[in-house]
């Protein structure tokens, strides 16, 4: 029998444990008698769960148990398996899967990386896709994509594609990213929108004549269709031009006519989305006179006018009127009153005596009427108590004799060279005129010009010589009398002087 606890080493350990625990009925005994066995407790948790050395060790609880604490310090325990490492999970799916842009042959994708990245990371990216009505999907990369955008070229047109996104790593495929819609192989619509500048964005006032030049951008993809209506008609191409390229339309009237005026809309469609810009143009002109301006009354040095609107108001509202003034007796206009809004009006500060007509011109944004509407009635300012009675005065009898008010002076010439005699005389009726040479009248003589200007006599001698020289004599004669001047006039000749040499 003592060959049996010998060889039990582990299960010595485990009941030297089983004693120290309060369930056995003498937990004082083992102690006292064994004090060696105290440094064991500290190992003893783990192999106390093992259910087996329990019941190993449950009969070996007599004496040869006691003798056995001597033989447990070589015990050592077995050295435990390194953990093995997780395994490989897969990454969560990718997220926020969207279509960027669809062509004619191709479909362009992005999305965002997944939320968890599993155990090993990310290796990269399956773009997968599938015919509608076919169960089979193609694997668009044939190597796996880092970037979160892919494009799927080679497609065909027309075709709807059922599209998915899977994440690989270690872990294997993860959960794919579906599109929510197929998606058509056709190139993308952009909803159509009319960019309508600022300027155009308020009424559009141009003058009858002017020239309309309206540019108006827009976007659509793809080619939108562009028409225009006036007033809710088709425009008159004979009228208005429309320029349409890929980006603008341009509205174009060569020569604006009042009946351009309207609502004109743009409307930009592709497929079925639309998009509409509305213009309003208004062209102007000089309005029309008043329809009537009537004379009221007139009192004093006044007078009360009154008229009415005119019946065309040039397509635009009427800002003021202007009124003029003219007496009878000049018939010349004056302008009393400017940019004067009301319908009535007093004229005031008129002449006394004088009778006077008036008239008013429209005013609009564009200018002053053309013409203007004149009064039927004269406005006469009567006289008030007061009679003019003129002097009298005796009539001045203005008849005179000749008289020379500058006489004639002595002049002193070169042979050749031209000389002027010169007098002044007044006389009323007007005197005449006529020039003597040593008491001899000199006549028509070619060699003399006479001139007359209001009362100066000149007498002009041409190239005079020797024989020229004398005593020239100016009288003037009228009804009542003459009177006459002389000078003495003297030609020298040209001294030359030799340089003795």
């Amino acid at each position: 029998m003592p060959a049996k606890p010998a060889p039990i080493k582990k299960s010595v350990k485990k009941a030297a444990v089983k004693e120290e625990k309060p369930p056995e009925p003498e937990p004082q005994a083992p102690p006292a008698e064994a004090p060696p066995a105290e440094p064991a407790p500290p190992q003893t948790p783990a192999p106390v769960t093992e259910g087996p050395a329990d019941e190993a060790a449950a009969p070996p609880t007599d004496a040869p148990v006691e003798a056995a604490p001597a033989e447990t310090a070589p015990v050592e325990e077995p050295p435990k398996a390194p953990t093995p490492p997780p395994p490989a999970m897969p990454t969560s799916a990718p997220q926020n899967l969207t279509v960027d842009d669809v062509s004619d042959t191709s479909v362009s994708l992005k999305w965002r990386s997944p939320e968890n990245f599993g155990t090993s990371g990310l290796d990269g990216y399956t773009v997968e896709y599938c015919k509608m009505g076919s169960s089979e999907w193609v694997v668009a990369n044939t190597e796996l994509t880092t970037s979160n955008h892919f494009v799927i070229k080679n497609l065909a047109t027309g075709d709807l594609l059922n599209i998915r996104v899977v994440a690989v790593n270690a872990g294997g495929r993860s959960e794919p990213a579906h599109l929510h819609q197929p998606v058509a192989v056709r190139e993308i619509v952009d909803r159509p929108r009319i960019r309508l500048p600022r300027a155009l964005r308020s009424r559009q006032v141009k003058k009858v004549g002017s020239q309309i030049n309206l540019l108006i951008p827009f976007i659509g993809k793809p080619k939108p269709v562009i028409s225009w209506t006036k007033d809710g008609q088709p425009l008159d191409t004979k009228k208005v031009n429309v320029r349409t390229s890929d980006k603008d339309s341009i509205l174009f009237i060569r020569k604006a006519e009042r009946e351009d005026s309207g609502v004109y809309e743009m409307t930009v469609k592709v497929d079925n989305f639309e998009d509409k810009a509305s213009l309003v143009i208004q062209i102007v002109d000089l309005p029309g006179p008043p329809a009537s301006v009537k004379l009221v009354d007139n009192w004093g040095f006044n007078a009360a006018l009154e008229w009415t609107p005119p019946k065309d108001n040039g397509n635009t509202e009427i800002t003021g009127y202007t009124v003029q003034k003219a007496d009878k007796k000049t018939g010349e206009w004056f302008t009393v009153l400017e940019h004067f809004h009301r319908l009535n009006a007093t004229v005031s500060d008129l002449v006394m005596g004088n009778s006077y007509v008036f008239r008013v011109f429209s005013e609009n944004k564009v200018g002053r009427s053309e013409t203007a509407t004149v009064t039927k009635d004269v406005a006469h300012i009567q006289k008030t108590g007061i009679v003019y009675k003129p002097l009298e005065y005796k009539e001045h009898d203005f008849n005179e004799a000749p008289k020379f008010t500058a006489a004639l002076s002595d002049r002193a010439t070169t042979i050749g060279y031209t000389t002027k005699l010169l007098c002044a005389v007044r006389g009323t009726p007007k005197p005449k005129i006529e020039w003597m040479k040593n008491q001899m009248l000199i006549g028509d003589d070619p060699k003399y010009r006479q001139f007359n200007n209001q009362g100066v006599c000149s007498l002009e001698i041409r190239k005079p010589s020797t024989f020229d020289g004398g005593v020239y004599t100016c009288r003037a004669k009228n009804d009542l009398g003459e009177a006459t001047v002389a000078c003495k006039l003297e030609v020298k000749k040209v001294i030359i002087l030799e340089e003795k040499i």
